[in-house]
């Protein structure tokens, strides 16, 4: 694959995630291994850092991400790849809450495909009043886990429960809740 099908390649992935988690984007910026979108995050002002570059992405890559995050105080910043992370760049993206998208990250919305049901995380009363009605524990819940390409695009964390809507014949709407957990 060519280097210009590989930076649209990732670049369509940027543009998803920011479409399916509701982003504004801001601006767009030309770095010399990378591309960044500025955009306008729930959380605030964010950056979703495109590395343009096949193979392994790794330290260098999340600290130059932390000088653009400190030097443009920023409440989250986000890595699309085309490639693979080392486990050292996992790490350091964690303890800094950078959140990393994998390559296997689709380059369309899922949720446009007919199979795929939508999939909305629950706001704490919305939880509460779930968790109540079941006289439940949110870990008693069926799980689904953070690799989860759809707990991916909508930007779910660990501890989180999700409620997935899926069409059904005879119900009109069927709902399940899922409880997000780590890897």
């Amino acid at each position: 694959m060519s280097n210009d099908e590989q930076t649209s390649l990732v670049e369509r992935k940027a543009q998803v995630l920011i479409k399916l988690r509701g982003y504004k984007r801001q601006k767009r910026i030309e770095l010399k291994n990378a591309i960044g979108y500025y955009v306008t995050a729930p959380e605030g002002k964010a950056l979703i850092f495109c590395v343009l570059e096949e193979g392994t992405v790794g330290v260098a890559y999340v600290n130059q991400l932390l000088k653009i995050i400190e030097g443009e105080q920023l409440k989250k910043a986000i890595i699309v790849i085309g490639g693979r992370y080392t486990q050292a760049a996992k790490k350091k993206a964690t303890v800094n809450h950078i959140e990393l998208i994998p390559q296997i990250f689709p380059a369309f919305n899922l949720f446009e495909h007919e199979l795929v049901p939508k999939h909305e995380i629950l706001s704490t009363e919305e939880r509460e009043t779930l968790l109540e009605k079941y006289r439940s524990e949110p870990y008693q819940l069926p799980r689904i886990k953070l690799s989860d390409p759809a707990i991916l695009a909508i930007g779910a964390k660990p501890g989180d429960i999700v409620k997935i809507i899926r069409k059904s014949p005879t119900a009109g709407e069927h709902l399940a809740y899922r409880y997000v957990v780590p890897d």
